[in-house]
């Protein structure tokens, strides 16, 4: 392969040029699988794949030799991302004052709730240990889910694109769930949305209003908080 694919920038380039098509198609169409998070990382994978097909390398070698360095430099950035969230909670900390224990107790029998429900169907699904191990740290946003799922034995891999499809599954039918579910409140819809959907649910609900917005960066805050500590003790309890 040419030299210029081991460079950092060409992963960087990678990423974002498929975002950036896949914005550019989504705002045209509205279309749910060009939500450009999905979209880079679908053409992202098959770009690897044909470029091993064409070297004879394995997929997962070209990952690592060309795709990672420079994937490592933009994933540095979710971190700053996610504390970004903070600004439109303090906005609107009037809301947490006042319901600041409606709000921990909903997230975080949410998160229990949900972790019992992936293992359920990651067992029933035939998955090894490692590949439930991956899903339990999903509902948290991504820049803390990949680090937490390796820390207990998962693929920080698999965590990430089952972080996505979350993402992108929130946008495309967040509307309808809350028809469905009469989350007509401002808090129960921006938690509900924060909490399944991440960032790409949080800048949803943002589009609803400030008070959902707020509701959804605390929750994409507070479920991280509440991962790191639930589900490492769900795992061993559970004895994964």
């Amino acid at each position: 392969m040419h030299a210029a694919f081991l460079d950092p920038l060409f992963g960087v380039l990678i990423s974002f040029g498929y975002y950036t098509l896949g914005q550019y198609f989504f705002k045209k169409t509205k279309f749910f699988l060009f939500q450009p998070l999905f979209f880079a990382m679908v053409l992202g994978i098959l770009t690897l794949m044909l470029m091993g097909k064409l070297g004879g390398q394995s997929t997962a070698t070209v990952y690592t030799n060309m795709y990672k360095p420079g994937g490592d430099l933009i994933f540095w950035f979710l971190t700053p991302a996610t504390i970004a969230f903070a600004v439109p909670l303090y906005k609107r900390n009037d809301i947490v004052k006042e319901k600041w224990g409606m709000i921990l107790g909903t997230l975080f029998i949410g998160i229990i709730i949900s972790m019992f429900i992936m293992t359920f169907v990651a067992k029933a699904l035939g998955l090894s240990r490692v590949g439930v191990l991956s899903m339990l740290s999903q509902s948290a946003t991504t820049a803390i889910a990949m680090p937490l799922s390796t820390a207990i034995g998962g693929n920080a891999s698999v965590t990430a694109m089952a972080c996505i499809l979350n993402a992108v599954i929130i946008y495309a039918l967040g509307k309808y769930l809350m028809k469905w579910f009469k989350l007509d409140e401002p808090i129960g819809a921006g938690l509900g949305l924060g909490t399944s959907g991440h960032a790409v649910g949080s800048a949803f609900a943002l589009e609803l209003g400030s008070a959902q917005g707020a509701m959804a960066a605390i929750a994409v805050v507070l479920i991280g908080v509440i991962d790191n500590i639930a589900v490492p003790l769900f795992a061993n309890l559970m004895n994964l």
